[in-house]
């Protein structure tokens, strides 16, 4: 295992370390080299550095190094899922579907890297006066360094959906793991070294929150993709300055689901994408808006469900859905936020235990709105249930939020779907599915305080290229 920084093709080692715990024990299992501002100014230089070879590399040749990406995960899969579970608490079977997810996205970009290949188009100049007598082109450029700061709850594929683009487009990277779950990123950074990465063009530093900033305001980062909270992300876009920003932050993604919805379907899906990783995610399922008409049979049915399928517990345990809050301060303050939303007038309908370090999955009735429990992200295996009356009142509850990543819609008519579409403030509508889906080839983000910018491979890679255009003159 693999605890050293990985910084110009070199893995080195520092005096000071941080120690990496098991979320659902509590023990330590590691401890890891922590950079400091040195080490970060080092990793900043060899990207540098290696730009000036990595932004010619053909695309076929880039689309082979991603390939090779994907298999060497592939020949490790088993390795990477147990590194997931044992620094986040993922239950197992989900952190062998994020491994899944990370080859796929690999794949994905080796097929995208020749597609794209600094992909532009033929400009019709002569459509204006005077561009007649020229031709004109455009193709785009890779930008340089890009500064990757990434969370713990997808420690392995939110990475994968930084580095994959990155190396699609000829670009290079720093990577700043989350403090928390830096193994798995480690051990990405192994693969890559195995695959052939060029030395300098990916580097993995972990640091603390404070030394990070220097990959925010060095003058040598041309871009910096945060994935992570709304309060952090928009600090370092400010103090980003000129540089290319993309966010990837925060909600408290709302379903719907109205009168004539397949509730047998839908209520597997919502369960599963409220409660996964313990709703430790930033599309899981928060709020949950009934048409009043089939409230009583969907709450029954839902809290029927939970009982009998959603397991809390031992993340290693395939039958478990609901594994440890990353931290005793994240269930703390979870624990909080449940007793403050019962003294203000609602109730826990089920759930609200803890056993260890995990909470059972809850689910909430009869919140005020205006409670922090609907208002903010919760990033926990907590749901609010609410009654609406008219589809046009659902759609205006979902957008009395702060946040926009992605709403689910449970409806068979096409009007209404369409509606929504047209309607919601969020980066995905989703009909007959939950916000928690997403695939690694979709444009994925947010709007108001969920983000600014779009990943998903192809997405990924404009928001890491630069349109040049070439103008010829001729008789």
């Amino acid at each position: 295992m693999q605890t050293r920084l990985f910084i110009g093709g070199k893995w080195i080692g520092t005096a000071a370390t941080l120690p990496v715990r098991n979320p659902f024990t509590g023990e330590e299992i590691a401890r890891v080299s922590l950079g400091d501002a040195h080490a970060i100014d080092s990793a900043i230089a060899a990207a540098h550095a290696a730009f000036s070879q990595t932004r010619s590399v053909p695309a076929h040749e880039r689309a082979s190094l991603l390939a090779r990406i994907a298999q060497a995960i592939e020949m490790r899969r088993e390795e990477f899922a147990e590194m997931i579970v044992a620094e986040s608490g993922k239950p197992i079977t989900l952190a062998e579907g994020e491994v899944a997810r990370a080859v796929c996205t690999f794949a994905t970009a080796a097929e995208e890297a020749r597609r794209w290949s600094g992909a532009g188009e033929v400009l019709p100049l002569d459509a204006m006066p005077a561009g007649a007598g020229h031709t004109g082109f455009s193709r785009r450029f890779p930008i340089g360094v890009i500064s990757a700061i990434t969370p713990f709850n997808f420690p392995l594929n939110l990475v994968a959906h930084k580095v994959a683009p990155c190396l699609a487009t000829g670009n290079t990277m720093v990577v700043k793991p989350a403090a928390k779950t830096p193994l798995t990123a480690l051990l990405l950074a192994e693969a890559l070294a195995a695959a052939g990465v060029p030395a300098g063009q990916m580097n993995f530093v972990v640091c603390t929150n404070e030394d990070a900033a220097h990959l925010v305001t060095d003058d040598r980062v041309a871009m910096v993709s945060f994935t992570g909270s709304p309060d952090v992300g928009w600090r370092l876009k400010t103090l980003a300055g000129k540089k290319r920003v993309c966010l990837e932050l925060g909600g408290n993604a709302g379903v719907i689901v109205h009168d004539a919805a397949d509730l047998a379907a839908a209520v597997p899906m919502i369960a599963a994408g409220a409660f996964g990783n313990a709703g430790q995610s930033c599309i899981s399922v928060q709020r949950i808006f009934v048409q009043e008409k089939i409230y009583d049979e969907l709450r029954t049915r839902l809290i029927a469900h939970i009982r009998e399928k959603v397991k809390t517990g031992d993340p290693r345990d395939r039958a478990t859905v609901v594994g440890p809050m990353i931290t005793a301060d994240a269930l703390a303050k979870t624990r909080a936020l449940l007793a403050s939303a019962v003294a203000a007038g609602g109730r826990i309908a089920l759930g609200g235990e803890t056993h260890g370090f995990c909470l059972e999955a809850t689910v909430l009735e009869d919140v005020p709105p205006s409670h922090e429990a609907c208002r903010e992200e919760l990033f926990a295996p907590v749901v609010t249930l609410h009654s609406y009356d008219t589809f046009e009142n659902a759609l205006r509850l979902v957008n009395d939020s702060r946040f926009g990543l992605q709403t689910g819609i449970f409806t068979n008519d096409l009007r209404r779907a369409l509606r929504a579409f047209e309607t919601l403030d969020v980066g995905g509508v989703l009909i007959n599915q939950v916000p928690t889906w997403r695939v690694e080839n979709m444009p994925y983000g947010g709007v108001k305080d969920s983000g600014f910018g779009r990943e998903g491979i192809r997405y990924a890679m404009e928001e890491m290229s630069e349109i040049k255009t070439l103008i010829l003159r001729h008789p």
